[in-house]
């Protein structure tokens, strides 16, 4: 072999080297931990539940007959099809029609779900604790003109929007959904954030009303509904109509790879803060998360959640609806801060019910409390981010939880 092929050979050796590495690196890189997103659980005891007798459970019941009412009920004669967890629809209506008698002072609420239902122990592959947050309905100052004072357009679902629920095509992209507009026959991304707020939208018509700040837009669509007082008296109530289909990325997430704070200092109050220290900084970091949501006028009371139901302060939870269906019944411990700053965390051990969904939940052990409209729900929402873990209630007389989550890793 000559000298120059032996160099030849060596450096295809050594480019054949480079690329398995390489395809080593991207596979450790960019492929998930094998058990990090899949639901499992189980069996538990309602004396497993921490705090299970010291809750004031009546305070749920009325949150999940309103899920009740939402679910459809079974026609006669129909198939006993099991759902993600073994439970047909019969088994939710007997429950459901049981709810509807029940008072709600608290030892009758507890005695109905200890005879009604098993309780399940959640956990992401093996691991059992996740991620708990908060959010609330802000109340904002607004005009519907606008105005120097009131420039920045809250805008309502452009009529071209496409919602896609990709779980409807394929069982494995259960809870996944896209967002887009339809161009000669394919569906294309809309604006992101960046594009709209410089116009993208303007001069359609579809300005709702005119808020004062953009950060106030921005943490109005972070938290899906609020209520604008209007310059010209009176309310608009409003609440999630849809999305611009990109990505949610976490600005605070950012701030702390930009090393602008560690990962327990951050805070709905802090970024707020950062943000108006630096004004030129904070429109940008804003245009990171290139998500954008659409609102409409809700009539009556609110806010609804995903679910479309009025949602209940400490009582109704967005969830992964990957992983949780609307309207089950969800056992949380974990901490909640306390509306004074100044104040310790206190535990939180309540029954709540799924009724909401959101960007930034991802995973089968995350949850958001919805904490009510006002200052005391904003201070709490603001600063909540703390571990827990979660338990699922079952509709007996199921022993043991059957399909695919049911599963163990």
């Amino acid at each position: 072999m000559t000298r120059a092929r032996r160099r030849t050979l060596l450096a295809c050796v050594g480019l054949a080297v480079l690329l398995v590495v390489l395809a080593v690196w991207l596979v450790r890189r960019y492929q998930p931990p094998l058990h990090e997103d899949r639901l499992t659980l189980e069996p538990a005891t309602f004396a497993d539940l921490p705090g299970w007798g010291e809750d004031t459970v009546g305070a749920a019941l009325a949150a999940f007959q309103r899920s009740c009412q939402r679910r459809p009920m079974p026609p006669a004669g129909a198939a006993e099809e099991l759902d993600r967890f073994g439970v047909t629809a019969n088994d939710w209506a007997t429950v459901c029609s049981m709810a509807v008698a029940v008072p709600d002072d608290d030892a009758t609420v507890r005695a109905f779900f200890e005879r009604w239902f098993q309780p399940f122990a959640a956990a992401a592959g093996r691991d059992r604790e996740g991620l708990f947050t908060g959010y609330y309905e802000p109340l904002l100052r607004g005009s519907l003109r606008r105005s120097a004072r009131y420039r920045v357009p809250l805008y309502a679902r452009p009529p071209e929007v496409v919602a896609v629920d990709l779980g409807a095509f394929r069982a494995e992209l259960r809870g996944q959904r896209l967002a887009g507009k339809v161009v000669d026959g394919a569906l294309v991304p809309l604006p992101d954030r960046r594009a709209i707020d410089h116009g993208a939208l303007a001069g359609r018509g579809l300005e709702l009303a005119w808020l004062e700040s953009p950060v106030d837009a921005f943490f109005l669509q972070v938290q899906g509904s609020g209520v604008v007082r209007l310059q010209e008296g009176g309310e608009m109530r409003v609440g999630y109509a849809g999305e611009n289909g990109h990505p949610y990325t976490s600005i605070g997430k950012e701030l702390i790879r930009r090393g602008a704070f560690r990962p327990e200092e951050v805070s709905m109050q802090a970024i707020r803060r950062w943000i108006a220290q630096h004004p030129k900084a904070g429109q940008e970091l804003l245009e990171r998360d290139a998500s954008y949501v659409f609102f409409e006028p809700v009539q009556g009371k609110g806010p609804r959640g995903a679910e479309k139901v009025l949602l209940t302060p400490g009582r109704s939870l967005a969830v992964d609806r990957k992983h949780w269906p609307l309207g089950v019944p969800l056992w949380l411990d974990t901490t909640a801060p306390s509306p004074r700053e100044s104040e310790p965390a206190r535990p939180f051990r309540r029954l709540l019910i799924a009724q909401d969904t959101g960007g930034a939940i991802r995973g089968p052990v995350r949850g958001d409390i919805f904490w009510g409209t006002g200052p005391d729900a904003e201070e709490i929402a603001g600063r909540m981010k703390h571990p827990g873990r979660l338990w699922v209630l079952l509709p007996k007389p199921l022993s043991a939880p059957r399909g695919p989550a049911s599963r163990r890793g």
